[in-house]
Parts: C-alpha cells; sequence; structure tokens
C-alpha cells in the first residue's frame, strides 16, 4: 500500500483554515544550520510550525558512534509532534524549499511512529508557494497540545550490524541517494571517509524531481525504480545516504510509485564509516 501523497499549493491554500491542520515548515541548509530558523522568521506558510532537522527531527550526535543525523528517541519525537499540536486525527503538511528532502525526512519519521494517513508533502516546497503568489506570514502560530499517541515500527528500520550481515545477498537491493560523484569516492564535503557500502547502487534522490522541483509522475518514479530492482523483491530494498535525510526522499518516491515502504538504514554513510572494520567500496 502506497503511503505518500502529494499537496499542490493550491490545495493547500484552500484548507489553510482547517482546525485539524498541521503544517510544518522543514527548510534546512546542511552548511548554514541557522538557516532555515532564520528562513522562517523571514516569512512562511501562514499556521506553519518550525521543523528543525538538527533539534527537532534528529538526535543527538554521538561522535564516533552514531552518523550525523541519528534518530530522535520515539518518546521526544512524539512530544515535540504534540508541542506542534499534532493529534491522531490531524492533516498535516509537510514543506522545505523545494527539494523536499528534509520535508519527506519528517514524513518518514511520521510514518515510522504509525501516523500514515493524511499526510502530505508540498509539491514544489515553499518555491512553489511562492511562485504561486500566495501569501505569506511571520506571525508564529501558538498552537493548542496534540494528543498524538504513536509507536516506532521496527521493521522500517535497519541498523548497521544487520545489513553488513546482508551484503552480498542476491535479493538485496542497496540505494544510496547521494551524488555520483560522493557515491564513486571521488569527492566527499561533509564525512571524513570517501566512498559506498559495498553492493550499493546509486539513485540520486534529485532524479526523483523534475527541473522544478516538482516530483515526476508515480508511473515515471516506477520505471526508474524497477530499473535498480532489476527483478528483486522491493520488500527487500534498503535505503540509505549520508546521514539518514535524503534516503527518506527515495523511500517516499517509492511509495509515490506504488512499492511498499522499505527500510531505512537510518546511521547511513555517516555511521558506516565510524568502524573501520565494516567494508568500503569506491567507483561505480
Amino acid at each position: 500500500m502506497s503511503h505518500a501523497q502529494l499537496f499542490t499549493s493550491q490545495e493547500l491554500a484552500k484548507r489553510l483554515d482547517e482546525p485539524r491542520l498541521v503544517i510544518l515548515d522543514c527548510r534546512f541548509a546542511l552548511d548554514d544550520p541557522a538557516y532555515g530558523r532564520n528562513a522562517y522568521a523571514q516569512g512562511h506558510i501562514p499556521g506553519a510550525r518550525f521543523a528543525d532537522l538538527e533539534t527537532d527531527l534528529s538526535g543527538p550526535v554521538q561522535p564516533g558512534v552514531t552518523g550525523r543525523h541519528p534518530l530522535p528517541a520515539p518518546g521526544q519525537m512524539i512530544e515535540r509532534l504534540r508541542a506542534w499540536g499534532v493529534r491522531n486525527d490531524s492533516t498535516l503538511v509537510l514543506y522545505d524549499d523545494g527539494p523536499t528532502a528534509f520535508a519527506t525526512r519528517a514524513w518518514w519519521l511520521l510514518a515510522w511512529l504509525g501516523k500514515r494517513d493524511n499526510v502530505f508533502v508540498l509539491n514544489g516546497g515553499f518555491k512553489a508557494w511562492q511562485a504561486a503568489g500566495l501569501p505569506i506570514t511571520e506571525k508564529v502560530p501558538v498552537p493548542s497540545p496534540g494528543d498524538f499517541t504513536g509507536q516506532p515500527d521496527e521493521r522500517l528500520v535497519v541498523n548497521a550490524a544487520e545489513l553488513q550481515q546482508r551484503l552480498g545477498a542476491a535479493d538485496l537491493t542497496l540505494l544510496d541517494a547521494r551524488a555520483l560523484p560522493r557515491f564513486r569516492g571521488e569527492v566527499e564535503p561533509l564525512d571524513p571517509v570517501a566512498g559506498h557500502i559495498p553492493g550499493a547502487q546509486c539513485a540520486t534522490f534529485s532524479d526523483n524531481l523534475t527541473s522544478d522541483g516538482h516530483f515526476r509522475p508515480a508511473e515515471q518514479l516506477r520505471q526508474r525504480f524497477e530499473q535498480l530492482l532489476a527483478g528483486r523483491d522491493p520488500r527487500h530494498l534498503v535505503a540509505y545516504c549520508g546521514s539518514g535525510v535524503t534516503a527518506c526522499h527515495n523511500l517516499f518516491a517509492l511509495s509515490l510509485a506504488g512499492f511498499p515502504l522499505a527500510p531505512l538504514y537510518a546511521g547511513s554513510w555517516s555511521e558506516w564509516i565510524t568502524d573501520p572494520a565494516r567494508p568500503v567500496a569506491k567507483g561505480s
């Protein structure tokens, strides 16, 4: 069953006054962690709450142990969602600047905690909202606390030890969402070791999008992932990236294309390389 759903800017604009609507502004920049909060303060979609990748959508980093964006503790994530006013029957719309890498991280966290209905990603993000000439505000909402209850679905997470045991299995499809030069190990701007996990395929997340930052049609996405699966069972697919963020974009696109929700190696490359005993590959 597909859980991924998109909203257009026009659809969202018509529903801004709905009492059960919760909008999360997930804008962020890896090279400027203050960017998202500053951008939110300068203007956001009316009613949106700000969700910071590092302080809200990730747990604390343990140097040499975790990756750069470890999963938040489930209880802490649930409390944060409640503080934003999220209820079990809420409709959520998630956005960032447009590539939707950070919005889809929030989508995956909600799916992990069991909130899979009425959760939408804004197609084209804030840039599409602005391009449509829709209203922007600096007003920060003060929501009433929500009563969201969730439980983490451990079937959606693979840890490093489990993945290492599965390397080389004929049925494993391991997708790396990073750009091809990073996958090949030609450049590495963020992590101390370059390369990829052996057996992985490069599935750059931005290839899920058109040139204007909107998701490609579902049929095009299905063709893309069918080529990467090459006849293997999609239930054995695992997604990863640099730190467990852009991999969620591939998982969202897979779901849009009608594939089952696959697991995430949440620690991803930045965790994998904390143990020098784990194998590293370079090249294509």
